[in-house]
């Protein structure tokens, strides 16, 4: 399998963006020392109920999980993504840049957030200027300001186009992984999941273990290199990535993003594709 079919080469090492001084997953305190940089562009993913009665982070726009996921597999590109001018609109009313630094926050331990990151990096997003909050909302919340007032918004021209060279693979490249050595197939959902059926030598990765849940945020780094390897998920191999609709997998892409691995796979069509087109499970 060439690098092209198995996923992107990821820019820099993980830990940060081109200058090298902002990290993928960033924590709290940075947020609240650069939600006012004019670069950066805060999205809180929740519902607008939430946003809007719960409160939110100062200057946070809001765009709702639904608004930036296809109503119907299959719709425009791939899986469930919006397709790119539904994405560029959606983007364009919040105000939101191609050249703006976006960190995104929700209140499920950052599962949807990655979901918005993932979808902005597969339409043309520098990854470099993609960032996931560390936590959520609570754990903003526990020590940092938060408001209901709205922001101030200013339409943008944004534009998306679906990145042909992106992390998502097709069922061709995940069939063929799954007789490749130098490719590990992860599968991102619970354990009742995946001894019902998974994808033939897949590995199982809840991504909610790389949750710590007393802090919503993610568990020490040396904690999630351990769990990785024990699971034979290393930097040095080709990681291929799935769940049932691609969401759950958002979230793992990105820690793995964080953490400087450097050839990641996204396969969009994840299990719900994989036997609808008649391929065989394995049962645990």
């Amino acid at each position: 399998m060439t690098d092209e079919d198995a996923g992107r080469r990821v820019r820099g090492d993980g830990s940060g963006d081109a200058d090298g001084d902002v990290p993928v997953v960033v924590s709290v305190d940075w947020l609240a020392a650069h939600r006012e940089d004019p670069d950066v562009a805060v999205v809180d993913v929740r519902d607008a109920w939430e946003f809007d009665g719960i409160g939110h982070v100062p200057g946070a726009v809001n765009v709702p999980f639904d608004s930036f996921r296809a109503t119907e597999h299959g719709e425009a590109e791939a899986g469930m993504l919006p397709g790119s001018r539904a994405f560029a609109d959606l983007m364009s009313e919040v105000g939101i840049g191609n050249d703006d630094r976006i960190v995104a926050y929700d209140d499920r331990n950052g599962v949807f957030a990655a979901r918005l990151l993932v979808t902005a990096e597969l339409y043309g997003h520098d990854p470099g200027r993609l960032h996931l909050l560390d936590g959520d909302f609570s754990a903003y919340n526990l020590d940092h300001e938060t408001t209901g007032e709205a922001p101030d918004v200013e339409p943008t021209d944004y534009r998306a186009a679906y990145e042909e060279r992106g992390p998502l693979v097709p069922l061709a490249t995940v069939e063929a992984a799954v007789a490749d050595p130098g490719t590990v197939i992860v599968d991102t959902r619970e354990a009742w999941e995946f001894e019902e059926g998974h994808i033939p030598g897949a590995v199982r990765l809840d991504w909610q273990e790389l949750v710590d849940t007393e802090t919503r945020g993610l568990l020490p780094e040396d904690e999630l290199r351990d769990l990785l390897a024990e699971r034979g998920i290393r930097p040095g191999e080709r990681v291929l990535l799935y769940c049932n609709t691609a969401r759950r997998i958002s979230h793992t892409y990105t820690v793995l993003r964080h953490l400087g691995f450097p050839t990641l796979a996204f396969y969009e069509g994840s299990l719900t594709e994989w036997e609808a087109e008649g391929n065989t499970l394995e049962t645990a």
